[in-house]
């Protein structure tokens, strides 16, 4: 009896450190937890730089196959002699 009693008194400081550690740092998490998840929403809700000048690189080339396509489309009118009134055939042919 004497010999299990100075095992468990022995062993006790052992499991105490895990239950303490595990506690901690699981208090550490819930703590923590809010700030990660205000973070991820300002991360999310928020553009950066590089973010904004490739959308607006999209934006710009978007625009560019546009005016590309209207004026093919317009070379093709006033080749065939159907322009319309906004077509510029002059210089649509100069190119």
């Amino acid at each position: 009896m004497r010999n299990a009693f100075l095992i468990l008194a022995s062993a006790a400081p052992l499991l105490s450190g895990c239950i303490v550690g595990t506690v901690a740092k699981t208090a550490v998490d819930v703590v923590t937890l809010p700030v990660k998840a205000v973070s991820a929403g300002v991360d999310a809700a928020t553009t950066s730089q590089s973010e904004a000048d490739e959308k607006r690189g999209r934006e710009i080339r978007k625009q560019e196959e546009e005016r590309g396509k209207q004026l093919r489309l317009a070379e093709e009118r006033c080749r065939k002699g159907k322009p319309l009134p906004t077509d510029e055939c002059a210089l649509v042919r100069q190119r």
